[in-house]
């Protein structure tokens, strides 16, 4: 299957529940691949070594394979590429997910990281809101400016369709963050299964959003 999308981005497969998501602008050029039913194999290269860290978080502890791929205006800064890869890999969900019929839909997971803890509470019911409250003390990790990982999160929730609440406490910016993509894969992961018992989409009004 083969669709199109105002915002630049295209689906250019659809089988099952995996899904291909291109987007290209003069900016940054973004492919990726989602199955929602994988076993965490993943394969990042989006010129930035820590978001490829915290991508692979989110993969192998939600047990999706994922496969990202980018090329950015790094020699600008890491705005666009960080952002535009959370927008594609949002998309890739979303036309994953499908019309989210029999869906878990709900996904709450805590992950501790020493002395980092993060929280993670989710809806894939196609509304989507960011809440973020993670308290970085400093400005980068690595190539990642912290700022930009609230940022990439609510990227991510506006093309996914989630309501998206994450929280964190700790010392370390590095375990901080990647405790909460860790959290973010396990929410996730819970919220899109399949529940055999789910007739539908889980909504007593019949419709999601």
């Amino acid at each position: 299957m083969t669709a199109g999308g105002g915002d630049g981005s295209q689906v250019v497969e659809l089988v099952g529940r995996r899904a291909v998501v291109t987007r290209q602008t003069r900016e940054t050029s973004v492919t990726a691949s989602v199955d929602l039913d994988g076993s965490g194999r993943v394969s990042l290269a989006t010129g930035i070594g820590f978001w490829d860290h915290l991508l692979g978080s989110l993969g192998h502890h939600g047990l999706f394979d994922l496969d990202v791929r980018a090329d950015g205006d790094l020699a600008v800064d890491e705005h666009h590429t960080v952002e535009d890869v959370a927008l594609v890999l949002g998309s890739a969900f979303a036309a994953a997910l499908g019309d989210r019929a029999g869906i878990a839909r709900f996904g709450d997971a805590r992950v501790a990281m020493d002395e980092s803890l993060a929280s993670v509470v989710l809806d894939l019911g196609g509304r989507p809101y960011t809440v973020v409250e993670l308290p970085f003390r400093g400005e980068r990790v690595g190539q990642l400016p912290l700022q930009l990982v609230e940022h990439a999160l609510e990227a991510f929730a506006r093309t996914a369709g989630a309501t998206l609440h994450v929280s964190g406490s700790g010392r370390n910016d590095h375990h901080l963050a990647e405790a909460a993509f860790k959290a973010l894969g396990r929410a996730l992961g819970e919220a899109s299964a399949i529940d055999p018992r789910r007739q539908g989409v889980a909504s007593l009004k019949g419709s999601l959003a």
